[in-house]
């Protein structure tokens, strides 16, 4: 195979009750409450990690980023990206399509930096990254307001074997 396609998804809900702040592609914002969850609740890192873990086979996120949570602390998303990113190790990203629904915060002001933050941790050009973002015209909880759900395709192609 020569290239391939990976599909991700996660969702999670505010929690007005925390005092930590709203974390999206590693971008701290500051229109939002943060989500809920075991880790910091990067939505769109779960989502990408989760799409990695679509083209290797092997799941990061559930028993091995609540060991790494819950036993040893590391409630960084991006811990679980890298770890996910690790095992492409034949596989080259060409492309990460992002698709995120909330009614809150607004997703547009921050894209530019979500893109530099994304192609950091992926070793890829930001123009190799797109994001999109809809209220869903208030037709789910998401489009309601009451979390964030994000969708994530990553395309890779087949590392080059050096011939020498």
């Amino acid at each position: 195979m020569i290239f391939k396609t990976g599909l991700g998804q996660d969702s999670h809900q505010f929690d007005a009750n925390s005092d930590s702040k709203l974390i999206l592609a590693g971008v701290e914002f500051d229109d939002a409450p943060p989500l809920k969850g075991n880790s910091d609740a990067d939505v769109v890192l779960h989502a990408v990690t989760n799409s990695i873990s679509s083209i290797t086979g092997r799941n990061i996120l559930g028993e091995i980023a609540d060991r790494m949570c819950l036993k040893q602390g590391i409630t960084d998303s991006k811990e679980y990206l890298k770890l996910a990113y690790q095992d492409l190790s034949d596989w080259r990203i060409t492309h990460l399509a992002i698709s995120i629904e909330c009614y809150k915060p607004r997703i547009t002001p921050h894209i530019d930096t979500m893109k530099k933050s994304l192609a950091q941790l992926l070793k890829i050009d930001q123009e190799d990254i797109g994001i999109t973002a809809t209220s869903g015209e208030g037709l789910t909880a998401f489009g309601k307001g009451k979390g964030i759900q994000v969708m994530a395709i990553l395309t890779v192609i087949k590392k080059e074997k050096n011939s020498g």
